[in-house]
């Protein structure tokens, strides 16, 4: 008897852990358009922009709509057009109905900064809301050679994806005022955002983004 009850104890723990394997963060969607869904853990919901997408989420997209999904490890970037059925796996997703998506590789870490775009933009919204409380207080920070090189590199890495992405795509800006973001390079991040701007004019968070920047720089 006490053998059983250990035997269940050890596979209900088993059982906690492999849920909790099985919900680790994966990718991001860093396309959207359409009413699309999706199910994690059971619970169904809307999929939204910049959601972070976990190991067997499962994604619906109906006809007319479009999901991209970028993927943490190797950087495989899949987009679907509806209809499509599709599960998300560790890095790549498995299909079950729908024409196969169209496949391209980002670089190393640009999938993990364009997650952070969710944070960044609760990020802004506080520091637009401070007003003049907050203008001029934000001190640039002096970066280390190292991060100035890496300041350099994600430049660089920039331009490739800007010069790969359709003009409307905001995703290399997004991943530009990230790695900014981090080193709190407010003065660099005006440029961003503004092409930002330029690129997708009404976009509300878009406009959040050019007002951060803004209360951060003016003095």
């Amino acid at each position: 008897m006490k053998n059983s009850i250990k035997s269940l104890g050890l596979a209900a723990l088993l059982a906690v852990f492999g849920a909790a394997f099985a919900a680790e963060d994966v990718g991001v969607v860093n396309l959207l358009s359409g009413d699309v869904s999706y199910t994690s853990g059971g619970a169904s919901a809307k999929a939204k922009a910049y959601m972070k997408v976990r190991e067997g989420d499962k994604f619906s997209v109906p006809a007319g709509a479009q999901l991209r999904i970028a993927y943490f490890k190797g950087g495989r970037q899949e987009t679907f057009g509806g209809p499509a059925t599709l599960t998300a796996g560790t890095e790549k997703s498995t299909q079950q109905s729908g024409t196969q998506p169209q496949v391209s590789t980002l670089p190393s870490g640009v999938p993990q900064k364009i997650a952070m775009t969710a944070d960044n933009l609760q990020i802004a919204r506080l520091g637009r809301s401070g007003g003049v409380a907050v203008r001029g207080v934000e001190r640039e920070v002096k970066l280390t050679p190292q991060q100035e090189t890496e300041v350099r590199q994600a430049h660089q890495t920039y331009e490739q994806l800007r010069k790969a992405a359709p003009a409307n795509d905001i995703n290399p800006e997004l991943y530009l005022y990230a790695v900014l973001q981090d080193y709190l390079l407010y003065s660099d991040m005006k440029s961003v955002v503004a092409e930002m701007q330029k690129r997708q004019p009404s976009n509300p968070d878009v406009a959040t983004m050019v007002e951060y920047v803004k209360v951060k720089t003016e003095k």
